[in-house]
């Protein structure tokens, strides 16, 4: 059985623990697919998966720029309803048994994704297939759906004392 996972708060560590999941079901011999919402670039992890993990599919969909919830363009709404088109088609196919929304929680909570959509879409997967919504400010509605929700909650950061984001740990 599929279970739903939800990573939320103003912690550290969301996107961590879903490529933490992501890692133990490819070496269990499962299939997996990453739909990174509102990201895109050159990140650490991305590399790790093209170059040790190659049947990981990866879907950046964000533009590259900062996206201001209070002035959301078209671009951004269109790749939104892309990648979640996209990731509704993965996760129907039945072909993957671990599908991440990565920054799904975000997209939600800014408006470029309906939380009642995705809530379908959690009603409809194939029995199977896990999956996992991370970013800050998951709705009431998502956590409620999860099987499992962990809140990241900060409490101490070095961002706080001046610490850039570093390769390899953030980035």
């Amino acid at each position: 059985m599929g279970c739903v996972h939800v990573y939320t708060g103003d912690g550290k560590g969301k996107t961590t623990a879903a490529l933490g999941l992501l890692l133990r079901a490819v070496g269990a011999g499962h299939r997996a697919c990453l739909f990174q919402f509102m990201k895109k670039g050159e990140y650490s992890e991305l590399r790790a998966l093209r170059e040790r993990f190659p049947e990981v599919e990866v879907h950046q969909l964000g533009s590259g720029r900062f996206v201001d919830p209070q002035r959301i363009g078209k671009d951004e709404l269109d790749r939104a309803a892309e990648g979640f088109g996209k990731a509704c088609t993965a996760i129907e196919s039945g072909e993957y048994d671990l599908v991440i929304l990565d920054e799904a929680n975000v997209a939600f909570h800014i408006g470029l994704l309906s939380a009642e959509a995705v809530l379908r879409m959690l009603r409809d997967r194939p029995e199977r297939t896990e999956i996992v919504l991370t970013g800050r400010s998951a709705p009431e509605s998502i956590i409620g759906a999860a099987d499992l929700c962990t809140e990241m909650r900060m409490v101490k950061h070095y961002y706080d004392c001046g610490v850039p984001a570093r390769k390899g740990v953030e980035l």
